[in-house]
């Protein structure tokens, strides 16, 4: 459904004012998007390398400690996360979160009690742990740039597809209503021009006529 508009040249002030400030913000969110998606990028990248690190690990786990698998060693709460500290980072004009600090907690173990391979275990566990939190880290900040784009993409398509394109068309109806008008006001000054020398014309003939009969009259007085 068409907006409805003045159609008056005020209206057309204010409709070209508001494309040139549309024209005038889309460079911007055009940028804007542009930088968001190479962020976004990044963050995605990031995300990935944090998974298959920690894929790796357990990989690395199941290929050196085999015997894992077969003995009756309890490694259940070796090592557990006690503190997660997070920042905030600002991109593109986007607050996301941004890993400071991991506090990592060992449970103490007896070496004689636990094989010797239970060090390199835990070592390994602590490193796991921290690219777990990293890993969700990473996944808020992809989000929020994600959702910063769609955003932003929305924005610009808005301004490009919608209003834009709506404003040209209301600055060439207004235009085409004041020409319509301008040349009707033309015809009427025409028609109401050659009204009034007809009229004009009329009365010239008129008084004529008269003067004739007056002249006329006159020369029949003065016949003896």
């Amino acid at each position: 459904m068409a907006t409805k508009i003045s159609l008056n040249k005020s209206s057309l002030n204010k409709e070209k004012a508001s494309l040139k400030t549309f024209n005038r913000y889309l460079p911007a969110l055009e940028l804007k998007r542009q930088q968001l998606m190479v962020e976004r990028k990044k963050a995605e990248l990031a995300l990935s390398e944090a998974r298959e690190r920690i894929e790796q690990i357990e990989k690395d786990i199941a290929a050196q400690l085999p015997m894992l698998a077969y003995e009756d060693i309890d490694v259940d709460g070796l090592v557990r996360v006690t503190n997660v500290v997070l920042g905030e980072q600002n991109i593109v004009g986007t607050s996301v979160p941004r890993l400071e600090k991991v506090e990592v907690e060992v449970k103490p173990y007896s070496y004689l009690v636990k094989p010797h391979w239970v060090d390199f275990l835990v070592e390994r566990l602590k490193e796991m742990a921290e690219l777990h939190i990293e890993s969700q880290v990473r996944e808020l900040r992809y989000q929020e740039i994600s959702a910063a784009t769609r955003t932003t993409s929305q924005r610009v398509n808005l301004f490009s597809k919608v209003l834009i394109p709506q404003t040209r068309r209301n600055i060439a109806r207004i235009k085409i209503f004041l020409s319509d008008q301008d040349r009707a006001g033309v015809v009427n000054a025409k028609i109401s021009k050659s009204k009034m020398d007809a009229a004009e014309a009329q009365q010239i003939r008129t008084r004529e006529a008269a003067q004739a009969v007056a002249a006329e009259a006159g020369q029949g007085r003065d016949i003896p």
